[in-house]
This record gives structure tokens, sequence and C-alpha cells, in this order.
């Protein structure tokens, strides 16, 4: 029993040195730094969102997932950009039917 109780506590030893050898020698395998904590790699235009720039779009991921708050953020950004659009296409549709409906002599 006693034996099997050193082979035991040796092993744990090799295991914990061979994987600190490890950490020091091959480090976390990672390329670039961690990003700063509050930061973000989502970037999106400042206006004129196209298609193209939501495939490019890319979450930070955390432990359940995609960040909320960069999902949001682009939710909202997409939102404003939808209402914007479409406020123009109504004002536009507007315009025509106003054009449509004036007397071609009357302007």
């Amino acid at each position: 029993m006693t034996t099997a109780l050193i082979y035991l506590v040796v092993m744990l030893l090799v295991a914990a040195v061979v994987f600190l050898l490890a950490a020091v020698v091959f480090g976390r395998g990672e390329e670039l730094a961690p990003l700063p904590p509050g930061s973000s790699p989502t970037r999106l235009p400042a206006e004129d969102i196209t298609g193209e720039d939501l495939t490019e779009v890319r979450f930070q991921l955390v432990l359940r997932g995609y960040k909320m708050s960069e999902v949001d953020w682009v939710l909202r950004r997409l939102g404003v950009e939808l209402d914007e659009l479409r406020a123009r296409v109504a004002e536009l549709e507007q315009r025509e039917r106003d054009r449509e409906s004036t007397p071609e002599g009357a302007q």
C-alpha cells in the first residue's frame, strides 16, 4: 500500500514538472497578445454598411460563446442603418406619389 502511494506521489510530481516545463517552453500557444480588457476586434464602417462588411464581422469569444456586448452593438448599428434606409425609401416613394398626383400643367 505504501509503495503504491509513493508511486502515485512521484507520478504526480513528474507530471507537474513536465507540465510546467512545457508551459515555459511552448507558452500558451498564442501568436498575438490578448486584447486589453474592454476592447473589441469587432469593426464596422461608420456608415453605409454592406453585406461584405457583415460577412467579415468577427466577435470575441468568451467562455459561453460570443461576447454579448459586441453582438448587441452590431445589432444596434444594423438597426439604425435599416431604419435610416427605410425612412429614405419612404421619403422617395412619397415624393414619387406627390409627383404623380400633381397635374402636368400645375408645375
